[in-house]
């Protein structure tokens, strides 16, 4: 099958108007490949305290939430006394490893083609600020996004928190935002806050967990998200017009 080639970029008629002013992507397994690492991370700090350690499903299930939350899912053995000592062993291996994390193929062009297609972008990730700031520094991205909001500073997901505090600080309307994400914590949360969501099924949750949660649609690839994107985030004004 031939590789999709159209784009967010690609010129638009008089006829069609933009359905999207702002498009809010979930990081890790959406803009980060970095399920592998972070359930690696997970395992690695039940074992440096000696706890049973969960498979790689469950592991990967938590993606998305805060770290707190992640933890408190994929672990649901260990006693809370211990979380703090998790956390910090969690937070030990990921930052040994933050930095050889890279960008899913594509998705770099993609994100500097819907700005300049005039979308507003925003982040809505389980990760902590300075993680995310540490993140978008790396990889020389922070200037693409109008607005980002974290974990430990709003509410985890799938709470509505982010989504709705992008929608007032940026003041765009819910019904004028899209939000992007890998796991059903992301889809739920677009859900909770009247806001519609795409799911991309190479990240964190497979498309059989993905499809237990409604989207818009769900896209196996950077392409075929960029395909899904030009196709969708306009409306056809002639088409809706009244015969």
């Amino acid at each position: 099958m031939p590789q999709v080639q159209s784009s967010p970029k690609a010129s638009h008629s008089k006829d069609q108007e933009r359905r999207y002013e702002l498009i809010v992507w979930d990081w890790d397994g959406t803009i980060i490949d970095s399920t592998p690492t972070i359930v690696f991370c997970i395992q690695q700090a039940c074992r440096d305290l000696g706890f049973p350690e969960p498979d790689d499903s469950l592991a990967s299930s938590v993606i998305g939430l805060g770290i707190q939350d992640s933890l408190r899912r994929a672990v649901p053995w260990i006693e809370p006394v211990h979380f703090p000592k998790l956390v910090d062993r969690f937070r030990h291996h990921y930052l040994a490893r933050d930095h050889d994390l890279h960008l899913f193929g594509g998705i770099r062009e993609l994100l500097e083609e819907l700005r300049a297609a005039g979308f507003r972008l925003g982040v809505a990730t389980g990760k902590s600020r300075v993680g995310l700031d540490r993140s978008l520094t790396h990889h020389g991205l922070g200037h693409l996004f109008d607005e980002t909001r974290t974990a430990d500073e709003s509410f985890s997901k799938p709470h509505p928190g982010m989504l709705l505090e992008l929608s007032d600080v940026l003041q765009v309307p819910v019904r004028r935002m899209l939000m992007v994400g890998d796991t059903t914590h992301d889809l739920q949360m677009a859900i909770n806050a009247g806001v519609d969501g795409v799911a991309v099924t190479y990240g964190a949750h497979p498309l059989d967990t993905l499809q237990t949660t409604d989207s818009l649609g769900y896209v196996h690839s950077v392409p075929e998200l960029s395909a899904w994107l030009q196709h969708n985030t306009y409306i056809d004004l002639a088409a809706a017009k009244p015969a």
